[in-house]
């Protein structure tokens, strides 16, 4: 079975500039066994340079930092998905321009990509209304450090006025929580179809975002997400270079491409 693309992306990526990668889930490593994270941190980093962390625990992310004397990139976590906002800006930027003075709108559940979009407007400077369901906002301490940081960050229910004015819509799945809750989330999420009735709301030349995978016919139309607007597939394609240029800048740029090299 081949390993999910989020994943392969940094396993291609790592590869690409010349390093070696090891995969291990937590039957390979001492945790299931008893071991602490804290040992396993320091442990992992007399071994590797680097370590992407991909969990379902945002403890054990912070636990990892906490302990490695190595860089630990945030691959995903239930709390946010920084890599995915790089790989979002750029390509922005390819096909827009510097994003810095650009309007985005995010229409949805305020997830974990959501929270790191509001992140990446504030550090990037650019301006962002999401649009969710009362039940589905965002967690209040990133609206409150957004607004503390001077990010221009507004939260409504009405995706058509979300979107207004938008360069970029961005959405993400409905369905990735359990089963059990697939039928509510729908029916709450339905009115926050990205559509092409939406998409002409927003401004002239809009481009349309996903992380992938998609749900056509449920967070967003066929036809949006077959249309000109939708940068989805370089969007996808990003996340491999995004994270090479990440990769490279948390081991010190490009003098670590000799870096332990046989000789």
């Amino acid at each position: 079975t081949p390993p999910p693309p989020p994943r392969l992306s940094f396993e291609v990526g790592m590869r690409q500039l010349g390093g070696d990668v090891s995969v291990l889930s937590p039957a390979d490593m001492q945790i299931g066994r008893g071991e602490s994270l804290a040992d396993t941190a320091r442990v992992l980093s007399r071994f590797l340079d680097v370590l992407v962390v991909r969990t379902g625990e945002t403890a054990m992310l912070t636990e990892l930092v906490r302990w490695s004397s190595i860089p630990v990139v945030n691959g995903l976590t239930p709390d946010s998905h920084p890599v995915q906002i790089l790989a979002d800006i750029m390509t922005y930027e390819e096909h827009r321009g510097p994003v810095g003075g650009s309007h985005w709108a995010w229409v949805g559940d305020g997830n974990n990509v959501a929270v790191s979009l509001i992140e990446g407007a504030v550090r990037f400077g650019f301006s962002l209304t999401l649009a969710t369901p009362e039940s589905m906002k965002p967690r209040q301490e990133i609206l409150d450090w957004a607004h503390a940081e001077g990010g221009k960050i507004r939260l409504v229910h009405d995706p058509v006025e979300a979107v207004q004015g938008a360069n970029c819509i961005v959405t993400d799945t409905w369905t990735s929580m359990s089963d059990q809750e697939s039928s509510a989330r729908l029916t709450t999420l339905s009115p926050y179809q990205v559509n092409t009735a939406l998409m002409q709301k927003a401004s002239p030349n809009a481009l349309f975002m996903h992380c992938l995978p998609a749900h056509i016919g449920e967070e967003v139309t066929e036809e949006v997400f077959e249309s000109s607007a939708s940068v989805v597939f370089d969007e996808a394609e990003n996340r491999l270079h995004a994270q090479k240029g990440l990769l490279l800048w948390v081991l010190g740029g490009e003098n670590w491409r000799s870096y332990g090299k046989p000789v």
